[in-house]
C-alpha cells in the first residue's frame, strides 16, 4: 500500500475568485443567504511578507468572508500585482480556486508539506490584529485539480471595513 505524501483531515474554507465582489456577495446572499459578509482588502499594509511564485510579492485583493455552517466562504477580487487568483481569472474567469486547511502552526505546517514534496506558490503573513496569522497555496493544480491552502487564522481579526449586508 502507497502512504500519503501528506495527510488530509478536513477542509475548512472554499475560495472563489469573483470579478465583481458586490455583486457576488448580493448573489450568494440572495439566492442562497449566506453572510453576513466581512469585508476587507489584504496586501500590504494589512498583510505583511507576501510571496508569489517563490519571490517577494505586492498585490492587493478584496475578499469578503461568511461562514456556512463550520464553513468559511471566501470571495476574493484581484485588484493588482501578480498573484494566484489573476492567474485564475485569466484562465477561468470566476469559480472555486482553492480549498483552505486551517492549521495551528502555518510554519510547522508548511514544513511537512515540503517535506512531502509539495512546494508553496504564495504566501503572506501579519495579517491579524497582533501581527500574526498567514497563509500558504500549495502547488497542487496539477496533481489533484486545484490549490490547498494552509490558513493559521489569528488571534485577533481587524475590524473589517465594512459588512454586507448588514453588521450582526
Amino acid at each position: 500500500m502507497v502512504e500519503p505524501k501528506y495527510r488530509l483531515k478536513q477542509i475548512n474554507q472554499i475560495g472563489f475568485v469573483v470579478k465583481d465582489l458586490d455583486k457576488a456577495m448580493e448573489a450568494y446572499w440572495t439566492q442562497f443567504g449566506v453572510g453576513p459578509w466581512k469585508i476587507y482588502t489584504y496586501g500590504p499594509p494589512l498583510v505583511k511578507d507576501t510571496t508569489y511564485r517563490g519571490q517577494p510579492a505586492t498585490y492587493h485583493m478584496r475578499v469578503a468572508l461568511a461562514n456556512v455552517g463550520e464553513l468559511m466562504f471566501e470571495l476574493i477580487q484581484h485588484l493588482d500585482g501578480e498573484n494566484l487568483y489573476n492567474d485564475f481569472a485569466k484562465i477561468a474567469g470566476q469559480g472555486v480556486q482553492h480549498l483552505g486547511i486551517f492549521v495551528p502552526n502555518l510554519a510547522a505546517a508548511v514544513k511537512d508539506a515540503e517535506a512531502a514534496g509539495l512546494r508553496v506558490i504564495q504566501s503572506g503573513r501579519g495579517f491579524g490584529a497582533k501581527g500574526d496569522g498567514g497563509y500558504a497555496y500549495l502547488d497542487t493544480a496539477d496533481d489533484v485539480g486545484t490549490i490547498y491552502e494552509f490558513i493559521e487564522i489569528p488571534e485577533q481579526r481587524h475590524p473589517p471595513e465594512r459588512w454586507y449586508p448588514f453588521e450582526p
